[in-house]
């Protein structure tokens, strides 16, 4: 496994794996790896593609009131675990590369960017679109992958790819969960055991509101219910909703490709899930 810090060497790296593997894959990430992450290397690996893993904490996705010093860092244990997974190629860029002092551009998405995450962390997006738009660039891979717990992420760079025809595929991983039902997070490590105890709830909240929607029950009954339930288990939520899959417009009543997505505080930890729910 080959690792780069200069975009001299990553355009060199990329050049010369193009020459032996019918295409690149690229599967950005911001470090603190875990088995969610092991997941998006392992399906571009068996996509056949030469896999490369960027890991670069983004700062402009972190808003004025994120610690951006306490996101966690380890990255003699990434590059041992991106090595075992069976990827080729790391990309680890130093903000000065990332954005140079005298840059001035960046993308500010709308559409599937407001509401939400959009409205809980004001400027995330931009951050997140700004960052992912530079890595496709400078790696030029023909296909991305990216997990399905941060859906509206997700939703948000295949528009931003769409919108800006850029020749990438994105590629949507399903969530890697715990035997609980837990969504695997870097933030994770953070929870307390006795909030580690409780997180699951999130899980079993989304589940049970998935089951009754499916019965025909109203939407707004089924999220007030199950919003409820969280805040008496100790969760202070940020939103529990039903929305449309792509654009991420709220509605109220399962259809074809809705999803279920909620985001709530336990403790000092943020977690976010969803599922589908139709």
């Amino acid at each position: 496994m080959q690792i780069v810090r200069t975009l001299p060497e990553l355009r060199a790296a990329c050049a010369a794996l193009r020459a032996t593997a019918p295409r690149l894959g690229l599967v950005p990430t911001m470090g603190a790896l875990h088995a969610g992450h092991g997941a998006l290397v392992a399906a571009s690996v068996a996509g056949g593609a030469a896999t490369i893993a960027s890991i670069f904490v983004n700062p402009l996705q972190f808003g004025p009131t994120e610690d951006l010093t306490r996101y966690p860092r380890d990255e003699a244990g990434d590059l041992a675990k991106l090595q075992a997974w069976g990827c080729g190629l790391v990309w680890l860029p130093g903000v000065e590369t990332m954005y140079p002092a005298d840059g001035a551009t960046a993308i500010v998405p709308a559409g599937p960017a407001e509401g939400w995450e959009g409205a809980a962390r004001p400027g995330h997006f931009r951050g997140v679109a700004t960052v992912v738009a530079k890595l496709f660039g400078q790696v030029g891979a023909e296909t991305a992958y990216f997990g399905e717990k941060d859906w509206q992420q997700l939703q948000v760079v295949r528009r931003m790819v769409a919108d800006l025809h850029l020749p990438v595929a994105v590629i949507g991983v399903p969530t890697v969960r715990e035997p609980d039902g837990l969504a695997l997070s870097s933030r994770n490590r953070y929870l307390t055991t006795a909030e580690r105890a409780r997180a699951p709830t999130l899980h079993r909240a989304l589940s049970r509101a998935a089951t009754t929607l499916a019965r025909g029950a109203a939407a707004a009954s089924v999220l007030t219910t199950e919003r409820a339930a969280l805040e008496r288990d100790g969760f202070a939520v940020d939103y529990l909703a039903l929305v449309d899959g792509m654009s991420l417009r709220a509605i109220d009543a399962v259809r074809p490709g809705a999803r279920l997505i909620v985001a709530a505080r336990l403790g000092a930890v943020r977690l976010i899930d969803n599922i589908a729910s139709g």
